[in-house]
């Protein structure tokens, strides 16, 4: 189990100062089980779960706790008999005016009107800080997420895990936790070889040079592109003619299954590097990563997702780490030879097969650097890291929570979170959107077509490891069907509430609002104090569970319960008492709307 939901018992314990009503109900049980305890009553040496449970129905009071259940064989008593006993050692309240015994043994807790009101005064009085606490005590956490190879522009697959990982680290960050956002740039591998490779034939094609291409190349129209940002630099210096290119390079692969793609491109690779030289070369190379690269950025950026570190993979090789890691494996007995290659034991802890970390030729694997780069995070003093990938690096995780294990370190300390990929729908069939580079739709063309606040809520609707319909005309459509219309709407329709309250001369009076919240008597106005008082619950759970969609449908529901309010009740009433604290509760409203809207970076419009 990762480290950050086992420790999530000993956490709540640690922190239950919160102002959540939820954990002032923990700590009443805690302190009657403590003196039970001191009693002899309950195992000295037992250390409670205490959960806490808001009732579906408030004919069971407003919480509930099966915590007596679950002392009960421990304790070796009845579960109604404990429950009693843990009734009767409960220190007072003043926020409970009652606590019943229910069942088999359940502990219900029955709020007061005053504590009841009371997250009106709390939701107006700490405004933009609502629903945060102090849960991660400052444990550092370090999310990596997107890291896509800087061969080409992001895709909608990207963009799921963009708006996951975001969402992810903000929830985490809510939560207390220390975060740092870092992106990987797989910069010094095979795949950024074969890139500079591509943007060189490319160029020689703007030459004149008849290329026959590869067909393990990039083929992106975003490689032409690049190919002529160099020649307008530098002319036709690097030009070389194709009988020179392609002398005794091996054939690549046709239909009928002649040839070696594999074989094809590595030569040409070698080619390219030998009749450029390294200086040369990286011409090619540095065009192609910082036009790509950049592009990445700005589309990150755009899309609202910013990045505390961009690890360049150059640099860890560079350093030495790889090498070190390798080494450390090698003196410790975790790597063996054979057929040419080095061989990590990685099923010695449990993964299915061995994995090569350093080729026939001398060339590290992708799996080499990332043994490194793993343990290098771990290194630099995180307390967890949390790594979100694509569904299909499923395979890769048990060879990398095995590397970690041979090294000496916790392999407990890494989470990966796999992203499935979102496939777009319109009028519902699966979207040919057109694309400028004709081989997948692009973040940015998604992002145009709907916009970012319904890309970034829409990805997050669904837990990430479930595939994703992504419905193109539900998201751009306004009704109360597109649930970031919704809720957004719910949101303005506060505002406007404000406006005409303004046109009609009128102000709201705060103090006046807050001395008169016992006026809100409503089934509607309950229903809403329940929701606001339920926001910092949500924060602590999506968070710590990694669970964005958990806030996103938290936020509908809050959204109707403000639409249902609206529609059945007026707001400017001419009883000042009433307007104001009618006022007082839309405003919470808003601003909790305003919050959760934040931590997913979505918009929240005043008018619409």
């Amino acid at each position: 189990m990762p480290r950050l939901r086992q420790s999530l018992a000993s956490i709540r314990q640690d922190h239950i100062t919160s102002l959540t009503m939820q954990k002032q109900l923990q700590q009443l049980l805690l302190t009657a089980i403590q003196e039970l305890q001191s009693q002899g009553v309950v195992p000295a040496e037992f250390t409670p779960d205490i959960g806490i449970e808001r009732t579906r129905d408030k004919k069971h009071g407003d919480f509930a706790s099966n915590i007596a259940l679950s002392l009960a064989r421990p304790a070796r008593r009845n579960p109604r008999e404990l429950a009693q006993a843990i009734v009767d050692a409960l220190p007072a309240n003043s926020a409970v005016s009652r606590v019943e015994i229910a069942g088999p043994g359940f502990i219900n807790f029955t709020l007061n009107d005053d504590a009841r009101l009371g997250v009106v005064r709390t939701v107006l009085a700490q405004g933009d800080a609502y629903g945060k606490s102090d849960i991660g005590a400052g444990r550092r956490i370090q999310v990596e997420f997107v890291s896509a190879n800087p061969t080409g522009p992001l895709h909608v697959g990207h963009g799921r895990g963009a708006a996951y990982g975001a969402a992810v680290a903000d929830l985490l960050a809510a939560c207390g936790f220390s975060v740092e956002r870092e992106y990987y740039v797989n910069d010094a591998g095979r795949q950024m070889a074969i890139l500079a490779c591509s943007v060189w034939l490319r160029y020689l094609e703007s030459c004149g040079e008849a290329i026959p291409f590869p067909s393990n190349g990039y083929r992106g129209a975003y490689i032409r592109e690049i190919a002529e940002s160099v020649k307008t630099s530098h002319g036709e210096a690097f030009r070389y003619a194709k009988d020179i290119v392609f002398s005794n390079i091996p054939a690549d692969a046709d239909d009928q299954g002649n040839g070696d793609k594999e074989a094809h491109i590595d030569a040409l690779i070698e080619r390219c590097h030998a009749l450029l030289g390294d200086d040369n070369y990286a011409i090619f190379s540095d065009a192609a990563l910082e036009n790509i690269l950049g592009d990445i950025r700005d589309d990150l950026a755009g899309f609202g997702v910013e990045y505390q570190q961009w690890y360049r993979e150059h640099t860890l090789v560079n350093s030495g780490k790889v090498e070190a890691a390798i080494n450390r494996l090698r003196e410790s007995g975790h790597l063996y030879e054979a057929d040419g290659a080095w061989w990590f034991r990685s099923t010695a802890f449990g993964d299915e097969k061995d994995r090569v970390v350093i080729r026939e030729n001398g060339q590290l694997t992708y799996f080499a650097t990332d043994i490194a780069y793993h343990a290098e995070k771990i290194e630099r003093g995180f307390d967890q890291i949390i790594d979100v990938w694509g569904a299909d690096h499923h395979g890769y995780v048990p060879r990398i929570r095995a590397s970690l294990s041979a090294l000496g370190h916790d392999p407990d300390q890494l989470e990966v979170l796999l992203v499935q990929f979102a496939i777009l729908y319109r009028n519902g069939q699966k979207a040919q959107m057109s694309t400028r580079s004709g081989e997948f739709v692009t973040l940015r063309e998604l992002r145009e077509e709907v916009g970012n606040d319904a890309a970034r809520f829409f990805y997050v609707l669904r837990k990430c490891e479930q595939h994703m319909d992504f419905d193109l005309d539900l998201a751009v459509s306004r009704s109360n069907e597109n649930p970031v219309y919704y809720i957004q709407y719910a949101h303005a329709r506060v505002c406007s509430v404000m406006r005409q309250l303004a046109e009609r001369g009128l102000e709201w009076n705060e103090t006046i609002g807050l001395a008169s919240l016992d006026r809100l008597q409503e089934s509607h106005e309950e229903d809403l104090l329940d929701s606001l008082a339920r926001f910092p619950e949500i924060i602590e759970t999506a968070g710590l569970n990694h669970e964005p969609h958990q806030l996103a449908y938290y936020l509908r529901d809050l959204a109707t319960a403000l639409h249902t309010y609206y529609n059945a009740h007026q707001f400017i009433v001419d009883d000042i008492a009433l307007r104001n604290a009618r006022l007082a509760l839309i405003l919470a409203t808003r601003q909790v709307l305003r919050n959760g809207l934040r931590l997913l970076s979505v918009s929240a419009p005043d008018s619409m």
